[in-house]
């Protein structure tokens, strides 16, 4: 490859000069091809430890001057016909140009810019302008593909010089990061080490610092534990590794929401040395962070950040932090953490202005809003490039609509207009139908608690309604004091105001401002009505599970015993199943969403189910309630680290297993009084999942003894089910609602009433040092956990739910299950064009969701398959798979495969021979290898012509119709696998196949069948003794079948009167009878074998695959040749001869409607008359004990799981890559 021009000093050390001109000089890395010895490892370890890049390129080109002492790399090569192909074109087109120059200066100018130009028309195509990864990075990505056989699908990352430590001794090299894999390299003084890990394998990534290891990173997988070190910048290394392997994880998670994220942002300005997926993956993990911190949506990119000052009227102080901009948003987040936080959405904009700089106020940057409210940020770095960047994204900003500011709530809210109630009040007698448009529901503009509360006087209910209007004096007073609506100033005020509990009046508002869901339902209006207007009358799963749980989602409550309440339910829920497919429905879903209702109308109430679905709570409500699982190992981890004590008593228990799923997916509604649980909910939208982990760890501490005192998990539940019961709100002000859980456990002695104040009060104080970066922190580590356990769970349901007659043992099912599993996740990142990557289902069973298309299986049945036939074997493979395929979908699961896979390696002689004889018979056997299969399409149909393929599928009973049906009727409940286990032992009762339903084998499939067995003994230490016995084995079954076609010849002659149209002559076009082309040669001199090749290989439509498999074994096959020279008096072995090596030319039939029950039915075949039966076949073979003890023999599996591991990452196109990399 060309290089862009660099300075070497010291142009021979560690060089060998192998050509030379006076402009430029061809070299070789010591110890590189000849030689070697000490020199070569010498030179060998300094390259790994030294310069990543040196390995690369063993050859280089410099350009020299006579009188100059500096040298310039031009070109290097990984073989020497690559950098020979470059030498050549310097001495043919630079040579004499050169001579003309007179100044050195000029020469070196000149060739520099020659260069420069052919490295810019190379990559002109490649890749777009301004995305150039530095020479350095792609010399090591280079180096990464070629060491590791990875393709160049696969992108390096980054690179680092690392140690890893084996054993007890740290070997020095350098570590290489991709998109997939962990790959590490070293090479000193002779001994190599060379390590991959693929990112969806590790089960355990952290940063930590023992005794025996520095400060080091460990990795592990299900196998190994790996420990690197002696990193530059471990910190910066680690954050990397953590980013890649949540990749894996959310591949593992979604495949379908991975291929959509794989699109990384694009960076703006690229930086010297780090490459383009760095940069990106850093940009992906600012984002989420900016994100995450602010609750913006999903799709908000973040530009950039700068320090700055903020001006708080409030407090009259300059508040330091940090400004962030975005495509739609100014945001500014304190140092400190409660100080000041601040929202502003460029579309409340109006006016972004430089007022003028002083010695106080250095740089300030005043910016006004729609709600009259004025920031005004100071001491900025580069104050007018972002005036200029925000006026940029005002202008692309699209312009207000009137009436959706953000305190257009407030008056329905908090003071609702007398005019605005009436509406729904009447329509109280009328319930609204499930397929109403909801403009015109009755929850369209207000919370169903207003409606079915009623407007009660605050005076009427005492010292309680003095308390709740006291609440809503105080927030009025911060409205006045920060600001109202997106805009408000969020300090610590704020939070203690949200901890003292949100007036009822107020709650609705603010859950919409604090989870951020205001800022999508304003710049989505309508979006909610047209989700409604698409979903009614649509039906699904996700809709019947809906339905189900309508009436348990808060019955207690007056809200939702009536129509109105569920109708408003049913349409919310089901907009989301509709706007979010991946998700659908999951329960508990229902119980959080009746209580948004409440206190929201319908479209508020789904933009909060839309920010705690997909952004607060995130993964929690798929079909594996992933996000719920990964928390609850969270708090198990915070138990251990709070509460040690407690810790080992709840994990023998297993209580912490059954009730933080409870109190996680519906954030205690489920198990508090409800006037209670909304307080919590109230600070979960402010505070996020820290405040449900603090009130969890603070039950625990306050049940502490109880808890230590108990013998079961049952007992165990009854003690915190009872003081959850008692946990009360004595400053609510709506009627009590009788809780149910509350009837279940209510006992002769009732404990304390617990106030929730308190409760949260106490859960502050103790646990209040929880942040939500470590969370995050704890989200990665046990995320790694929970999917790889879930991986491990469903490769346990599948190995049990293969039948026992398979074969292989439970181990040796796990570890095919993981070589099939590894093989379709290339697909989906090597492969994006494959099927397999695109039809992944999660929600599929799990025996059906990986599949893998045809090419995919040809590389493992090349790997696994016991019988190696050479250049054929991508055939047979072919024919394998058509033959698993049974639904005609182009995938085989893993259930069919490990079935293929058992035919060939267990059962006896007889099992094996059967799929051997059916792999040529159709449908392995294609229409497009045989002539013959298109001549027979035209007489019959294609359901008279599979009479055969009909009994198959009766007898799999894995018809395309059970195959739809498994589809549509598939769900996630345990009952779907015991349906799935019965149809499989139903399976396997019928499954009683005999050698009499197999039928007939004509001349062109009997031909295929010896060329794959001439293939499959190639490579025998008995090669030549298994020659020999199916050259007799083939001439005696010729033989039968020319007896059977005479006999048949007689018969039909007899019966020439009753079926006249049964002996019609032959189509015209095909040669003459193969029968006696392969039988005349056989019964005469072997030397005729050439003759009838040529007459084979004149069928036209000849199968390019076998043209290309065969031709060049026909001819040249040396042992062929030896045992034709020593056997030409034998009469059996130049029979074997005719056969093996004219078959190779010959035309495969592809439809076994030629022999239907026997009987000739076609007048296109070759020979119609000419059969052979399996029993024939099997009769034949067993006079042979070579053959015998060859199909008999036991192969082990393991060993070539073994070696597939070893080549698993590798993809088709990488052994291509190979050796373009060594022929240049």
């Amino acid at each position: 490859m060309w290089l862009a021009p660099e300075e070497v000093l010291v142009a021979n050390a560690l060089w060998v000069t192998e050509r030379a001109n006076p402009f430029f000089v061809l070299q070789r890395r010591r110890g590189h091809g000849q030689g070697g010895g000490l020199t070569g490892l010498l030179v060998g370890t300094l390259d790994v430890v030294l310069d990543s890049s040196a390995r690369v390129a063993p050859y280089r080109i410099l350009h020299q001057t006579q009188d100059s002492q500096i040298y310039w790399t031009v070109a290097s090569g990984s073989s020497r016909k690559e950098i020979t192909k470059h030498w050549e074109w310097l001495e043919n087109n630079l040579l004499q140009t050169l001579s003309i120059f007179d100044s050195e200066e000029d020469i070196t100018t000149f060739v520099k810019g020659k260069i420069h130009g052919i490295i810019a028309e190379e990559n002109k195509n490649l890749q777009p302008q301004g995305d150039e990864d530095p020479g350095k990075f792609k010399e090591a990505e280079l180096k990464m593909r070629k060491q590791f056989g990875m393709p160049e699908g696969e992108k390096l990352v980054n690179y680092y010089s690392c140690s890893f430590w084996k054993g007890r001794v740290p070997r020095q090299g350098w570590l290489y990061l991709s998109v997939n894999h962990l790959c590490f390299y070293s090479f000193l003084l002779g001994k190599e080490v060379s390590l991959v890990v693929q990112w969806v394998d590790v089960t355990r990534l952290e940063k930590n610092a023992t005794l025996l290891f520095p400060e080091s990173i460990r990795v592990d997988t299900r196998d190994q534990e790996l420990f690197f070190s002696m990193f530059l910048n471990i910190g910066e290394t680690f954050k990397l590794m953590e980013q890649l392997a949540n990749l894996a994880m959310r591949q593992l998670l979604d495949s379908e929401r991975f291929l959509e994220d794989r699109a990384l942002p694009r960076p703006a300005r690229p930086l010297r040395n780090i490459s383009a997926l760095k940069r990106d993956l850093d940009a992906r993990a600012k984002n989420e962070s900016y994100r995450a911190t602010f609750r913006l949506p999903g799709d908000e990119r973040l530009d950039g950040h700068t320090s700055c000052t903020l001006w708080t009227p409030f407090n009259k102080l300059h508040i330091p932090g940090q400004m962030f901009i975005s495509t739609n948003y100014i945001c500014f987040a304190s140092k400190e953490e409660d100080a000041c936080h601040l929202i502003i959405p460029l579309r409340e904009v109006t006016i972004v202005e430089k007022a003028d700089s002083c010695s106080v106020l250095p740089s300030p940057l005043s910016i006004s809003t729609r709600s009259k409210m004025t920031f005004l940020f100071a001491n900025l770095k580069d104050r007018d490039f972002l005036v200029q960047r925000i006026s940029d994204f005002l202008q692309k900003t699209p312009s207000k609509q009137p009436g959706s500011s953000g305190s257009g709530r407030n008056s329905s809210i908090g003071d609702p207009a007398p005019e605005a109630l009436p509406a729904p009040q009447e329509a109280l007698g009328q319930p609204a139908s499930p397929t109403s448009h909801p403009q015109g529901a009755p929850t369209a503009s207000q919370g169903l608690l207003k409606l079915f509360q009623g407007n009660t006087p605050m005076e009427d209910l005492g010292a309680k309604g003095a308390k709740e209007k006291m609440k809503e004096e105080l927030w009025h007073i911060h409205f006045f004091e920060y600001g109202r609506g997106v805009c408000m100033y969020r300090t610590a005020r704020t939070r203690a105001l949200v901890l003292k509990g949100i007036p009822e009046s107020l709650r609705g508002e603010l859950w919409l401002l604090f989870s951020g869901a205001w800022n999508e339902m304003v710049t989505h209006p309508g979006y909610y009505a047209e989700l409604v207007e698409k979903s009614t009358g649509k039906y699904s799963l996700a809709t019947d599970e809906i339905e189900r749980d309508l009436h348990r989602s808060m019955p207690e409550h007056p809200a939702f015993q009536n129509e109105l309440g569920i109708a408003a339910l049913r349409r919310v829920l089901t907009a989301y199943a509709f706007r979010n497919p991946t998700i659908g429905y999951c329960q508990a879903m229902n119980i959080v969403t009746s209580v948004l209702l409440l206190y929201g109308s319908e479209e508020e109430a789904f933009w909060l189910l839309v920010a705690l679905c997909e952004r607060m709570l995130p993964d929690y409500y798929n079909n594996r309630v992933v996000g719920a699982l990964v928390d609850q190992g969270i708090f198990e981890e915070l138990t251990r680290d709070f509460l040690p004590q407690l810790s080992e008593k709840m994990q023998d228990l297993g209580v912490i297993a059954s009730i933080s799923l409870s109190w996680f997916l519906t954030l205690f509604l489920s198990v508090m009084p409800f006037e209670s649980a909304v307080v919590i909910v109230d600070c979960f939208f402010y505070e996020g999942i820290k405040v449900v982990l603090q009130v969890a760890l603070a039950i625990l501490d306050t049940n502490m003894e109880q808890l230590l005192s108990c013998s079961d998990e049952g007992e165990a539940m009854t003690v915190l089910g009872r003081y959850l019961d008692n946990v009360v709100n004595k400053q609510s002000v709506s009627p009590p609602i009788p809780h149910l859980h509350a009837l279940l456990t209510s006992g002769d002695d009732p404990p304390a009433e617990v106030d929730i104040f308190d409760l949260l009060k106490v859960s502050y104080e103790k646990f209040s040092s929880l942040r939500a970066y470590d969370i995050e922190q704890m989200r990665f580590k046990q995320r790694l956990k929970v999917i790889q356990s879930l991986e491990d769970t469903a490769k346990r349901s599948v190995v049990r739910a293969i039948p026992g007659d398979i074969g292989f043992s439970i181990e040796e099912l796990e570890d095919l299950y993981m070589v099939f599993k590894a093989k379709h996740l290339t697909s989906q990142y090597w492969g994006s064009g494959r099927p397999g990557a695109v039809r992944r289902d999660p929600s599929l069973p799990y025996l059906e969701q990986y599949r893998i298309d045809a090419s995919q299986f040809q590389e493992l049945f090349a790997r696994l398959a016991p019988w190696a036939c050479g250049a054929h074997t991508p055939v047979l493979a072919g024919r394998m798979f058509r033959l698993l395929d049974r639904n005609k979908d182009s995938l085989i699961t893993f259930k069919e495969f490990v079935t293929g896979m058992s035919g060939m390696y267990h059962g006896d002689l007889t099992e094996k021979l059967k799929v051997l004889y059916k792999l040529h018979l159709p449908p392995a056997l294609s229409s497009e290898e045989a002539e013959s299969a298109l001549e027979a399409t035209h007489y019959f149909t294609e359901d008279s012509s599979s009479e055969e393929a009909l009994r198959q599928e009766e007898r799999e009973g894995a018809g395309n119709e059970n195959i739809q049906e498994k589809r549509e009727e598939k769900g996630n409940s345990p009952p779907e696998c015991r349906h799935y286990l019965q149809m499989w032992a139903k399976e396997k009762e019928v499954q009683k196949e005999t050698i009499k339903d197999l039928p007939k084998m004509n001349q062109e499939q009997f031909i295929e069948l010896c060329k794959t067995l001439y293939n499959m003994f190639s490579e025998d230490p008995k090669e030549q003794d298994l020659y020999h016995a199916i050259a007799t084995v083939a001439s005696l079954l010729l033989r039968i079948g020319e007896v059977g076609k005479r006999f048949l010849g007689q018969l039909g002659r007899k019966l020439r009167d009753t079926a006249p149209g049964e002996d019609e002559p032959p189509a015209p076009g095909p040669p003459q009878d193969p029968a006696q082309e392969i039988q005349s040669p056989a019964m005469g001199d072997p030397q005729a074998r050439a003759g009838g090749d040529t007459q084979l290989g004149n069928v036209p439509q000849e199968s390019q695959v076998v043209g290309e498999g065969g031709s060049g074994e026909g001819q040249g096959s040396p042992s062929q040749r030896l045992s034709d020279d020593e056997t030409k008096d034998d009469m059996s072995m130049s029979s074997y001869s005719v056969v093996s090596t004219g078959s190779l030319q010959c035309e495969d039939l592809a439809d076994d409607t030629v022999l239907v029950g026997g009987e000739a039915r076609s007048g296109g075949t070759v020979d119609a008359d000419w059969s052979i039966s399996f029993e024939q076949i099997l009769a034949s073979i067993l006079t042979e004990s070579v053959l015998v003890n060859f199909f008999e023999e036991r192969v082990d599996i393991g060993l070539k799981i073994k070696d597939q591991r070893k080549v698993e990452r590798q993809f088709s196109t990488s052994s291509d890559y190979e050796q373009s990399g060594v022929s240049g």
